[in-house]
């Protein structure tokens, strides 16, 4: 956890909170009509908690993500997290939130270890103990004797080791991901999973997942939150402890999906 502060926030409740969150879009063509993305949403996570956050393309995930990380303000409601609005207190979020994306957003011109350690870099850490934290990373990543390779010399899978490092690093209180592995082949996707799944659970951090995947958000999630458009919850299922097959078989129902029309929609992806 990172510093006091949020400490205390994580002891207040829930480390993310929505209450009844609106979020409408003025038309580009249509000034005076606007486009409502997010519908009266409302959910918890409870701290160290893994969530899946799932839906099909346009149903409001990543409107539900940047507005979690502060990027827009809602229409209506309240967005918490560790108890601070994340649009209106921004800074104070420096260190305590990370996000891995779709795209791994390494910099070219940035060695694999200088990559990591650009978080704590600009959190003003010394650059010996910054270089050990980030060295520390990525042997833990597998990526021991690649720390000096630039991120053209890397495989897709390698980078996105490369930026979960990057993530852990700073040693926040949340992770935030938008579909990290979906554009990796089955099996390093497969492996990366199993890896965060282990880091998240032994440094006790609470993750939000967004996917497309049914069956990456029964291996990531503790609980799935099934979005429909404008983004409402849908169906809520905890997933430790069930039955598997009938998690699934709800999902789908609440995705209003055949399982052929779903698995060839992940293959897509």
């Amino acid at each position: 956890m990172s510093g006091a502060d949020a400490k205390d926030g994580k002891a207040a409740g829930a480390a993310i909170e929505f209450r009844n969150v609106v979020k409408r879009f003025l038309r580009t063509d249509q000034r005076e009509e606007s486009f409502l993305a997010v519908d009266r949403l409302s959910f918890e996570v409870a701290p160290g908690e893994m969530v899946a956050v799932l839906g099909r393309t346009g149903c409001g995930k990543s409107t539900m993500f940047n507005l979690l990380t502060g990027l827009i303000e809602p229409t209506e409601g309240t967005v918490r997290v560790l108890g601070h609005d994340p649009f209106r207190e921004f800074n104070w979020f420096r260190g305590k939130m990370a996000v891995v994306f779709q795209n791994d957003r390494l910099m070219p011109w940035r060695t694999a270890v200088e990559n990591v350690e650009l978080g704590i870099e600009l959190a003003g850490m010394d650059a010996e103990e910054r270089r050990k934290i980030a060295l520390g990373w990525l042997d833990r990543l597998g990526l021991k004797g690649h720390e000096h390779d630039y991120p053209p010399a890397l495989s897709g899978g390698m980078r996105q080791r490369v930026s979960l490092a990057r993530a852990f690093a700073v040693n926040p209180v949340i992770l935030l991901c938008d579909e990290p592995f979906s554009a990796l082949d089955e099996l390093t996707g497969q492996r990366l999973r199993e890896e965060y799944t282990q880091l998240v659970e032994e440094n006790g951090k609470t993750s939000i997942f967004v996917t497309h995947s049914i069956n990456e958000a029964l291996q990531l999630g503790e609980r799935i939150l099934v979005f429909h458009r404008p983004a409402q919850i849908a169906l809520e299922a905890k997933v430790a402890g069930g039955d598997r097959d009938a998690i699934r078989a709800r999902v789908l129902a609440a995705m209003n999906l055949r399982e052929a029309e779903a698995e060839a929609e992940e293959k897509a992806l």
